[in-house]
């Protein structure tokens, strides 16, 4: 069996004879090549199974392709056709064959066959695939090359199946990050998992994508459903009657139909017609579905035969506005309303005319439980566009929509391509799911508040885009008495503060131990935990803020994408410091939350004397500016980025230590103070408030439609 270690190099050295051909450009090209050269060595192994289980019961197998297509006739043998003949046997229509006949070439036989089940037959797959593949290699002995690597692959294998599935996905994201305006086939795997999670689909619902891509949101919901087939009974529901999708372009629906086969499902039921071929009224209970979880395009445009499917006071190019309408349609209602998880812009929260129209339809024949805000960044670099995920139900119309809004992290403006939004950033929110309670970043608002009326128009607009009321940008329907009220909490718990800190202060004044100085080499061990890096494995990743602000998780190192021999285990506890930035502050104690995670050499990692010293004071120690020159001074050329300290200069640093007790004394002291900053800072927020909040509540008696807004661009922070 061929290891996860040597797979990974198999495929990088598959990869890399294509980039010898001329015909290729890019990843964009050189990924749909070997998948559909890896398609059709999987299709081979799995015949190969299916003919052995035949063979045991006694019964004939009729292969789904004959000779001499099947890749055990013309592929599987390294001396095997090659040069032009292999291009030609490919490519022509009419060809001479490699057992020495003529006749279709291999594209033309496979995009040819026609199955014996209505669609569903894994012929039909194949022909469907095949249709919108054209071979792009140019010389017959580069893709010979390409060919006997990929034969070495054993699809038969459960493990190297595994191992190839990861490796797969790592290619995807590679190919979504090459794609450029390709990108609206990719969502982002954190994205996904949250909303399969909350979904929670059951063995036994049907999960439909009716815009899938290349599969994300069906292999998670798969992988899901998977863990709980425990019989041979629940792998045939799971296998035949789970997962459906949709997707019309050639591209993505080969890439989504290897990624399932990949990652177990044995006949993936994709659709690879467009999901709004359908009239929207032809649409019966047969069709619906339990569950629907996708992204649909966006700010796409749909001909008017497409539009003319849906009803003509709901007709409109926008796509994902059609995609909505399909989505409610297409939910079961009974015996168990049917639910979905929508992303959709922002324009389609506030738009009007047909748009409001149908969200009108949502609120009064669904239940539009809740909406999740996504923060900036999440779909960068393709689109900056603010996106939601709309999360409804066929239980009844909408009472009341809870929103949720996942923040940015506060010294962050937004995720980007290179620092991306972590699956963590979900955590409070999966928290909160089930025992919702109002904060300040969750609100409700009810069904009857979002209708705005609007000028001339006898139908009042659905404006689902409610503003956080907790938010000083929107404060028009909050009363001046509380805005004041807020102020009011406020100054309580920073004089609470005020005092601890005060009380801190004294018994460390009244202490009897004066500190001693010691150098960092007497309390601080370096130790680094080294790991060779497998290209199957994905390695969760840490970075350091600079200016004392401790560590943040960035996207995972990839085995197959990183240069690095070696990566870095970090435990809890552990002082770690950035030898480029330490003249900035770049340094942290890890907590428990990054506790196994991995960094490169350029983060040593230090183990503390906890017999002398409390790892947290000495990051409160770091905390201040004085001490970070002290320790970049060490280096020369302070302030040049290329200069790095050293583990051992950092060592020859000397600090204050005072007794065990006084050193968690200043620990609090600092987390009082830390405390201290975040209320000032959200006084001045609320503060700016007073006088829109008095303005608003007197103009509204005047009917002012719109709310006053504050300038937040001069407001403290």
């Amino acid at each position: 069996m061929t290891t996860a270690q040597q797979l990974g190099s198999l495929i990088k050295s598959a990869r890399d004879t294509m980039r010898k051909d001329k015909g290729l450009n890019g990843d964009l090209d050189r990924l749909p090549m070997l998948t559909w050269v890896m398609f059709l060595k999987f299709l081979d192994d799995l015949e190969a199974i299916h003919e052995q289980k035949a063979r045991l019961a006694g019964k004939k197998y009729k292969s789904l392709l004959q000779s001499p297509y099947r890749w055990r006739d013309w592929a599987s043998k390294e001396d095997g056709i090659t040069g032009d003949d292999l291009i030609q046997f490919i490519n022509q229509t009419e060809t001479t064959r490699p057992d020495g006949t003529s006749g279709m070439g291999l594209f033309q036989y496979l995009r040819q066959l026609r199955g014996t089940n209505g669609g569903r037959d894994q012929r039909d797959v194949i022909a469907n695939i095949f249709r919108g593949v054209t071979n792009r290699m140019t010389s017959g002995f580069l893709l010979r090359e390409v060919i006997n690597k990929v034969n070495r692959i054993h699809f038969s294998s459960s493990d190297e199946i595994h191992t190839l599935s990861h490796l797969y996905e790592a290619m995807l994201k590679e190919m979504r990050d090459a794609a450029g305006d390709s990108g609206e086939f990719y969502t982002p795997r954190p994205v996904i998992r949250f909303m399969v999670e909350v979904m929670n689909p059951r063995l036994g619902e049907s999960v439909l994508d009716p815009a899938c891509g290349t599969g994300g949101f069906l292999v998670e919901s798969f992988n899901h459903l998977s863990k709980q087939a425990k019989t041979v009974r629940h792998r045939e529901i799971l296998q035949n009657d789970s997962i459906f999708g949709g997707e019309a372009k050639p591209l993505p629906y080969l890439l989504a139909q290897m990624n399932l086969l990949l990652h177990g499902l044995e006949a993936p039921q994709i659709d690879p017609r467009n999901s709004l071929l359908t009239p929207l009224r032809e649409i019966g209970d047969r069709e619906r579905v339990s569950v629907i979880l996708t992204n649909p395009p966006f700010g796409g445009e749909e001909e008017k035969g497409i539009q003319g499917n849906f009803p003509e006071d709901k007709q409109t190019s926008e796509t994902a506005l059609l995609f909505l309408q399909l989505i409610m349609r297409k939910l079961r209602r009974h015996p168990k309303p049917g639910r979905a998880a929508v992303v959709v812009p922002n324009g389609i929260l506030y738009g009007d005319g047909v748009c409001s129209r149908i969200k009108e339809d949502l609120l009064r024949d669904f239940n539009l439980h809740t909406i999740v805000r996504l923060p900036k960044g999440v779909f960068a670099p393709y689109t900056n566009i603010p996106t939601n995920i709309l999360f409804f139900d066929r239980s009844g119309p909408t009472q009341e929509i809870w929103y949720y809004e996942i923040p940015v992290p506060a010294d962050r403006r937004s995720f980007t391509k290179t620092l991306p939004l972590p699956y963590e950033a979900f955590a409070e929110c999966l928290k909160w799911w089930d025992s919702r309670s109002e904060t300040e970043i969750a609100w409700k608002v009810s069904a009857d508040g979002v209708f705005k009326p609007v000028d001339g128009d006898d139908r009042a607009c659905v404006d689902l885009d409610q503003k956080n009321p907790r938010m000083s940008d929107h404060v028009g329907h909050r009363l001046p008495r509380v805005v004041m009220e807020d102020v009011l909490t406020i100054q309580r718990t920073m004089a609470s503060d005020s005092d601890e800190m005060n009380r801190i202060l004294e018994r460390i004044q009244h202490g009897q131990s004066q500190p001693v100085h010691v150098r960092l080499s007497e309390v601080l061990r370096l130790t680094q935990d080294g790991h060779a890096v497998q290209p199957e494995s994905e390695y969760p990743n840490v970075g350091i803020y600079s200016f004392g602000r401790g560590l943040f998780e960035k996207a995972p190192i990839n085995g197959m994408e990183t240069s690095a021999k070696a990566l870095y285990r970090i435990r809890s506890g552990q002082f770690i410091y950035s030898r480029l930035f330490a003249f900035e502050g770049a340094y942290g104690i890890v907590d428990a939350r990054f506790d196994g995670y991995y960094v490169s050499n350029e983060y040593p990692t230090f183990d503390c004397d906890t017999r002398r010293i409390i790892p947290e004071y000495l990051s409160a120690y770091f905390s201040d500016p004085a001490v970070w020159k002290r320790a970049a001074a060490t280096s020369k050329g302070l302030g040049d980025r290329r200069q790095r300290v050293q583990p051992e200069q950092l060592l020859e640093i000397n600090i204050a230590l005072p007794s065990l007790e006084d050193q968690e004394l200043i620990v609090k002291l600092l987390n009082k103070r830390n405390s201290l900053q975040k209320q000032i800072s959200r006084l001045s927020t609320v503060l700016a408030v007073v006088i829109p909040s008095v303005l608003n509540r007197h103009t509204s008696r005047e009917g002012c439609v719109e709310p006053i807004k504050t300038d937040m661009a001069s407001t403290p922070s």
